[in-house]
C-alpha cells in the first residue's frame, strides 16, 4: 500500500493518518513533547531504580521502595501541578517533561499491581491487602497534601510580599 497506514477509524477527526502530509505534520508538532517525556521518563526510572537499590524487597515482604516511590511521586505531582498551573508561566515542555516523564517514570503503579499479585500467597494475603489499600490511601493523601501545602505556602508568600 505504498507505506500508508490503514486505520479502521481516524484517531482525530481533524487528522487523517492515511494522508502522509497530515501524519508528518502531526509528528512535527508532537515530536518535542514525546522527546521530553522520554528523557524525563528515563531520569525518573533511574531515580526509582536507585530507590530499589536502597530498599531491596524480598518475597513476602512489604515493598517499601515501590510504596515510597508512588507516595512521594504523588506528593510531588500535587506540588508541581499547583506551581505550573497556578503560579508560574513555564515552557510548554516543562509539564510533559516533569509531570509525565520524570514523575511518571519515578512512580510505578504497574509494579505495585505485580507486587500485590506476588503477595497474594498463603501467609501474605493480609499484607497484600494492606499494601493495596495503604498505597492507594497514602498516594491520594499525598496528592491532596502536595496541592494544599503548596497553595498555602504560596498564599503565605504573597501575604508577606504585600506587607513588605
Amino acid at each position: 500500500m505504498g507505506g500508508e497506514v490503514e486505520l479502521e477509524h481516524p484517531i482525530d477527526s481533524d487528522v487523517d493518518l492515511r494522508v502522509g502530509a497530515q501524519r508528518r505534520e502531526l509528528a512535527r508538532r508532537h515530536a518535542p513533547v514525546l522527546v521530553a517525556i522520554a528523557f524525563g521518563g528515563g531520569l525518573g526510572a533511574l531515580a526509582r531504580f536507585g530507590l530499589t537499590l536502597l530498599l531491596p524487597v524480598l518475597p513476602g515482604q512489604f515493598p517499601w521502595a515501590t510504596f515510597f516511590a508512588n507516595v512521594l511521586g504523588c506528593l510531588l505531582i500535587g506540588v508541581l501541578m499547583v506551581l505550573i498551573t497556578e503560579r508560574w508561566t513555564v515552557h510548554r515542555l516543562v509539564r510533559p517533561f516533569l509531570g509525565v516523564g520524570v514523575l511518571g517514570g519515578f512512580t510505578t503503579f504497574s509494579t505495585y499491581a505485580v507486587e500485590i499479585r506476588g503477595l497474594l500467597q498463603p501467609g501474605t494475603v493480609g499484607l497484600a491487602f494492606a499494601y493495596l489499600a495503604g498505597t492507594f490511601l497514602c498516594a491520594m493523601l499525598a496528592v491532596i497534601t502536595g496541592v494544599s501545602v503548596t497553595r498555602a505556602a504560596l498564599r503565605l508568600n504573597t501575604a508577606r510580599q504585600e506587607v513588605a
